[in-house]
């Protein structure tokens, strides 16, 4: 396993346990021969050798970094303007270099190893003799994971300067009428995460996000599948994007019936200059084969994101139980009621308390005092301190909700500083929700925020933080940047802000923080390299809730999975769910609450109990198990998953109906990714039922299931290894 080369034939094998990729060089371009199963290597291995016909030019090529200009007329994985105007540049094959382990990239989140024997690292060397322009393209192939990571470093080692227009991480070719379908998260605010699949003709399928982050409407993920690919079975290559900026993604399919898969920064609205000298890196595309259906491949992607992308104290730590003050009180409130729904979260066992927005400035509503980071004292006489102190008396961690990225024009900053916001000279400035976004191309105003929020966490024992940002980038400019460089503006935000990540995140090693953008609006791999878990919607129905989680899980793992229970009727969409029922959907990721509990009846608080003493037990197998999606919420009436121990030894299983079905069938869910040979203990979360059954006729027959004849009906499974099944 690792990397093979073969120099007489121009050949590259990079193998892990079960997945090879080759690239081949012909004609002096780097070219894609194979993705897939992991095949033996053999030498010689002319027999792959690519073959096209004489004369077909770069437009019947397989490349591994395509350009435009030169007789491919596909798209581009990037795109350079030269001094004169012209944009032709023909990239040639230079050399390459090995090297173990993975290196990071400067400036952006990515994937790492903790011992160099984890990876191997391939970089091929391309030259455009004519401009100067040079590419190494980088591959790192896990030997244990089916893993590989692509990104690309653009340089000018010429003597004039060069534009970029595009710069894309990765291009992938695939060869022959495949008749894949791609499948992608679509979706908007309150309804994030929803499954796009579809089949791909001659033409372009394309996906984007032109907002400034990676956004509701798209996440920075796509996958290529067969037809006959299913949870459990066919082949899935997944492209997932680690960025949180702009993005696009698109599948290509040409009159010959190959297929290329492109992805990286949004093109659109972008540029960036090169003087003589400097590089420039894209952020990396993390690439995952499974051969084994799409929860092959969402697995992969959770072990792999779960621990070698989230960084940490809180990577490998149990995830605390919360509550989170925003929809019982919204801006009304005083110390003495966030004091009062935090006793009552102590009798029920919650552990950490967070105060949401209104505690600073004169914030007694969303349109003033973002960028005036100081404690309320009309609300809060004895400030953060006091707040913090009276609910660690009561044995709760104290967490706080902030909006760093923003500025509101009705605020202190906006009066002393109304140029630190985004903004193009004498064009009107667009609100929404009246507030406009801080300029983080600049130093300045990164620096004035680390030390705004510095002072409060060096000041107040704060234990979370959510970090939340409400709106998209307008009037895309910046004051600091001369006018050859106004492109450049998006992207220098998302390198400003995670900089700023960086270095607030490594400072307050001992805060757990939760990134936020109006619920899903930037859950991607980027953010959660600097914050190991995301709220993933507004909504917290647990109907709406059901598709959400599901659909995020495809790509993230549960340990990044905010999951609230709110109060009914939901506010959101109006809906009455019982308190079970959201329960068992918001015990499947991080777990807590989003109402006032001192409103809770006895009956309530004992249901609210039993849950948190039903969490804290599962929660270790909740979020460092392995997802198995069972039924999709998109496909029916019923949804179900289950995790899986490591060993193979432990399971929890939940299902849910939604509607009541009069004169139902028997019906049987059948488990996933137990041990054939071992018999298991079955104890029903709710009726108390036990049995004993083997995981063979788990995973072929299946558990009985047994509703009331009522809507929003749930049910949970608690699954035990007892000993070898018997013949």
């Amino acid at each position: 396993m690792g990397i093979i080369v073969q120099e007489q034939a121009g050949l590259f094998h990079l193998q892990s346990s079960g997945m090879s990729y080759i690239i081949q060089i012909v004609d002096g371009y780097p070219v894609h021969v194979y993705w897939g199963s992991r095949l033996k290597h053999r030498e010689p291995m002319s027999g792959l050798l690519i073959h096209t016909p004489k004369q077909a030019g770069l437009d019947r090529l397989p490349q591994e970094y395509p350009q435009y200009g030169s007789g491919d007329f596909r798209n581009p994985a990037y795109q350079v303007e030269l001094e004169d105007g012209t944009r032709i540049t023909e990239l040639q094959y230079e050399g390459y270099r090995l090297m173990k382990g993975k290196p990071s990239l400067p400036g952006l989140p990515a994937v790492y190893t903790e011992d160099a024997a984890e990876a191997d690292t391939l970089e091929l060397e391309l030259t455009d003799a004519y401009s100067g322009l040079t590419v190494v393209l980088s591959y790192s192939i896990f030997a244990d994971r089916n893993v590989m990571v692509r990104s690309a470093r653009l340089g000018n080692q010429g003597e004039k300067k060069l534009r970029l227009r595009r710069a894309l991480s990765a291009s992938v070719d695939f060869p022959g009428t495949r008749g894949f379908e791609i499948t992608y998260l679509s979706g908007a605010w309150a309804r994030e995460g929803n499954i796009t699949r579809k089949p791909l003709h001659q033409g372009e399928v394309r996906i984007d996000s032109k907002r400034g982050m990676s956004s509701h409407q798209f996440n920075p993920f796509a996958a290529l599948v067969t037809p006959e690919t299913t949870e459990s079975q066919g082949e899935a290559f997944g492209f997932s994007l680690v960025y949180s900026g702009g993005f696009e993604a698109a599948a290509e399919v040409d009159s010959f019936g190959s297929t290329r898969l492109s992805i990286g920064i949004n093109s659109f609205d972008f540029a960036w200059m090169l003087n003589p000298g400097e590089s420039f890196q894209t952020p990396e595309t993390v690439m995952v084969y499974s051969g084994q259906g799409l929860g092959d491949m969402s697995r992969t992607y959770h072990r792999l994101y779960r621990t070698r992308l989230c960084r940490g104290e809180y990577r490998d730590e149990e995830r605390p139980i919360l509550v989170n003050n925003w929809e019982a009180t919204y801006f009304d409130f005083n110390a003495d009621k966030l004091a009062a729904i935090a006793e009552e979260g102590t009798k029920l066992g919650i552990e950490l308390f967070v105060l949401d927005d209104g505690w600073f400035g004169k914030r007694d509503a969303d349109n003033s005092s973002l960028g005036d980071w100081v404690e309320d004292r009309r609300k809060l006489p004895g400030g953060l301190a006091d707040v913090a102190e009276r609910i660690n008396r009561l044995g709760l961690k104290f967490g706080l909700w902030v909006e760093p990225e923003m500025i509101s024009p009705d605020s202190e900053l906006y009066r002393k500083h109304p140029d630190w916001c985004l903004h193009v000279p004498e064009r009107r400035r667009t609100e929404a929700r009246w507030q406009l976004v801080l300029d983080y191309t600049r130093q300045e105003v990164r620096d004035f925020i680390y030390a705004s929020l510095s002072a409060v966490f060096s000041s107040v024992p704060v234990a979370y933080v959510k970090w939340d940002m409400n709106r998209c980038l307008t009037e895309i400019g910046s004051a600091n940047l001369p006018p050859e460089r106004q492109p450049e503006t998006a992207h220098r935000y998302v390198l400003g802000l995670y900089e700023l990540l960086e270095r607030i995140t490594s400072a307050f090693p001992h805060i757990l923080f939760e990134s936020c953008s109006s619920g899903g609006g930037r859950f991607d791999p980027g953010m959660l390299y600097y914050m190991p878990q995301t709220w993933t919607s507004d909504n917290t129905d647990a109907v709406e809730r059901l598709k959400i989680q599901y659909g995020t899980s495809l790509v993230y793992p549960v340990s990044a999975i905010g999951a609230h229970v709110s109060a009914v009727p939901n506010h959101q969409v109006g809906r009455i769910t019982p308190l079970d029922f959201r329960g068992d959907v918001a015990m499947s990721g991080n777990f807590g609450y989003e109402l006032d509990l001192t409103k809770f009846t006895e009956e309530d608080k004992e249901t609210v109990k039993r849950q948190i003493i039903t969490y804290k037990e599962i929660r270790g197998l909740v979020q460092r198990g392995d997802l198995y999606r069972l039924k999709s919420p998109f496909e029916g009436n019923e949804s179900a998953w289950m995790f899986v121990s490591e060993d193979k030894e432990e399971a929890l299983v939940y299902h849910f109906q939604v509607m009541a079905v009069p004169n139902a069938p028997q019906r049987f869910l059948r488990l996933a990714g137990l041990h054939p040979e071992l018999e298991y203990e079955i104890h029903s979360g709710y009726s108390g039922e036990q049995f004993i059954c083997g995981g063979d006729r788990l995973m072929q027959l299946g558990l009985p299931l047994v509703y009331e004849q009522k809507d929003y009906e749930s049910g949970w499974f608690r699954v035990r290894a007892i000993k070898p099944a018997s013949a």
